[in-house]
């Protein structure tokens, strides 16, 4: 498929998004991924690099590289559809978008999906990263020990709700 747009790493680069873009691009996502997790997929790379939002503002999600069947289901044919396993302690995402289980190497389900969600939709709240490090090891660290900030620390004011819907999907 041919989009044109940008991620929504690069409309994040340009400025804040507006409360309504926010939600509407939030709403967007969590459609697109329980689409794929009715399907059995996990995304495991779910960043605003692989978020695309076109001309016309809809969204995509992009790059289903690392995804995974979540687990063995039936084609409508009757055939069983299976991927192979990811071997155990294999780490697999982008370091500062991962959940703990996908840090640890452990086997995911749509949750981490959802984890990585609430690290995107804090980024695209606070215009900054929930877990950073100075290297790869320090950021998997802080998603493994710490809390995110709050998102009115960066001068950003967000209602009650997103702030509870933020630090639920980011719950370890």
């Amino acid at each position: 498929e041919f989009l044109e747009g940008q991620t929504l790493r690069e409309k994040l680069e340009t400025g804040p998004l507006s409360r309504w873009r926010l939600v509407e691009y939030a709403l967007e996502t969590a459609r697109g991924l329980a689409a794929a997790h009715e399907k059995g997929i996990v995304h495991r790379d779910l960043k605003p690099d692989n978020i695309f939002i076109t001309r016309d503002d809809r969204v995509k999600i992009l790059d289903f590289g690392l995804a995974k069947q979540a687990m063995e289901q039936s084609a409508e044919d009757g055939a069983t559809v299976t991927s192979p396993p990811t071997t155990p302690g294999t780490v697999m995402g982008t370091a500062g978008y991962m959940s703990p289980e996908q840090v640890r190497g452990q086997a995911v389900d749509h949750r981490s999906d959802i984890f990585s969600f609430g690290a995107v939709l804090y980024e695209m709240a606070a215009g900054k990263r929930a877990f950073r490090g100075e290297s790869s090891v320090e950021t998997m660290n802080a998603i493994l020990k710490e809390d995110v900030p709050e998102i009115s620390v960066s001068g950003t004011q967000v209602s009650p709700g997103l702030d509870r819907i933020v630090r639920r999907c980011l719950e370890k």
